[in-house]
């Protein structure tokens, strides 16, 4: 809404008693802002910046439920500058266009600075965000994004320049308990009114049950008092297990956190820790991802990870991409649990992963010669007049069915990519490479 306070229609309904438990219990001030302490504790820079009226454009970016909003809310009564609000769904180039000038003209006659809070800024597109940048960059107004997704993947490169990113972290359920203790002691915007009996382990369950969301809590909480009166009971632990039903799990396919969970999954795999990568294989599969993207992650991890330290890994996890193709969902979370520990309890080596690196390294960015002559294709008509085969030595016609002959151009000729570990069947290899390395002429092996 252009040209309307910040927060006008929530205050408006806060005290009107209308708003739900979260909008009433929003916090005002920075000490009634609780969790954050890294970001808003004392002596630290948003904090100091907020109260030194010499804000920075920002970008909030972290979990739902976590204060973004509060920040700009606490910002809006806390500084001396105007306030515009967009919201990335609604608002367009056009939308922002009369705010800049306003902002403009606010600037010009009365020296006074605008802070556009624009919600959900990684729903701007391209072009949103390019019209923005001039006055960014300017001063014109100062910017308060906020985000649940990663900015650097979704704000463009020149506008995130121009801002300082503020990241805020899922709520300690300490935390949660105070904000519950508070909107049940509150007898203005709270349930203070109601008087209601509670045990602790009732709040200690509901910060469980929101994974850090202060809203989530505050929603939950709101429901199990009115269930708990209907009832003219205490309220407990049956009660919110009964308000809250199956736990939440903050899980978005398509948002930052999809990526935190894989990233766990394979590390976990590649930490040999078969409990850790259990669970965030359950967190997706709880949450709907593809069983096509997981089998996928398994393959890669199969190769890079484990590699030739025992190369049943990847045959595996080829089996597994099949079969949970062949049988879908629920059944195929079996075969997944299997490939997983698998994966996980296999010895690991990384060492074809780094050797194919460093490899494409020097093909990308050096002079790596021709093929040599011996090596080259002899078979066409004409080929053997120019050299082509002339020299090679058919490993097949000598006892191991190995003779040692060069195979890299002459400008790689001490280059060694590959580096066997002492792990699992790989070292199978580092012992044969090794004693391989170590022979140095042609004549240490007679053809059979």
């Amino acid at each position: 809404m252009i040209g309307v306070d910040l927060f006008s229609y929530a205050g408006e309904a806060k005290i009107a008693g209308q708003a739900p438990l979260a909008v009433r219990m929003r916090p005002t001030t920075l000490d009634d802002f609780y969790g954050q302490k890294d970001v808003v504790g004392e002596g630290k820079f948003l904090r100091r910046m907020i109260e030194s009226d010499n804000l920075p454009s920002l970008i909030l970016f972290g979990p739902p439920g976590t204060g973004k909003t509060t920040l700009a809310h606490i910002i809006a009564t806390s500084t001396n500058s105007s306030y515009e609000k967009l919201n990335a769904v609604t608002s367009g180039v056009g939308d922002i266009r009369k705010i800049i000038e306003a902002a403009k003209e606010r600037l010009r006659l009365y020296q006074k600075r605008t802070i556009l809070f624009i919600d959900e800024i990684h729903r701007f597109n391209k072009n949103q965000q390019d019209a923005l940048l001039p006055y960014v960059e300017d001063g014109t107004v100062i910017l308060i994004g906020a985000t649940t997704e990663n900015p650097y993947f979704e704000v463009n490169s020149p506008l995130l320049s121009r801002t300082r990113v503020i990241r805020l972290t899922a709520l300690e359920d300490d935390d949660i308990v105070i904000i519950l203790e508070r909107a049940l002691a509150d007898k203005e915007c709270g349930l203070g009114i109601e008087k209601a009996d509670y045990q602790l382990e009732a709040l200690s369950t509901i910060a469980g049950i929101c994974a850090g969301d202060a809203r989530t809590a505050l929603n939950i909480l709101e429901q199990a008092v009115t269930m708990a009166r209907a009832q003219h009971e205490q309220l407990t632990v049956d009660i919110v297990t009964a308000v809250a039903g199956e736990r939440i799990q903050r899980y978005d396919k398509n948002g930052d956190n999809h990526y935190d969970v894989v990233s766990a999954f394979i590390k976990s795999m590649r930490g040999s820790d078969p409990d850790a990568a259990l669970h965030y294989l359950a967190r997706m599969l709880a949450a709907g991802e593809d069983v096509k993207f997981i089998a996928r992650r398994l393959v890669i991890c199969a190769a890079e990870d484990v590699g030739n330290a025992d190369p049943q890994a990847l045959i595996l996890a080829m089996s597994t991409a099949q079969a949970v193709q062949f049988i879908g969902l629920p059944e195929a979370q079996i075969p997944l649990a299997q490939a997983v520990t698998y994966i996980a309890c296999a010895p690991k080596s990384n060492a074809a992963y780094v050797a194919i690196e460093q490899a494409m390294m020097d093909v990308k960015s050096r002079n790596c010669g021709a093929v040599p002559m011996h090596l080259r294709d002899s078979h066409y008509k004409g080929a053997k007049k120019l050299g082509n085969g002339a020299g090679y030595a058919y490993p097949h016609d000598y006892e191991e069915g190995w003779i040692k002959q060069d195979y890299l151009p002459a400008a790689l000729a001490d280059v060694q990519y590959y580096h066997p570990r002492n792990r699992g069947m790989e070292s199978n290899f580092m012992s044969l490479l090794d004693t391989r390395r170590g022979r140095d002429k042609l004549q240490q092996i007679k053809p059979k």
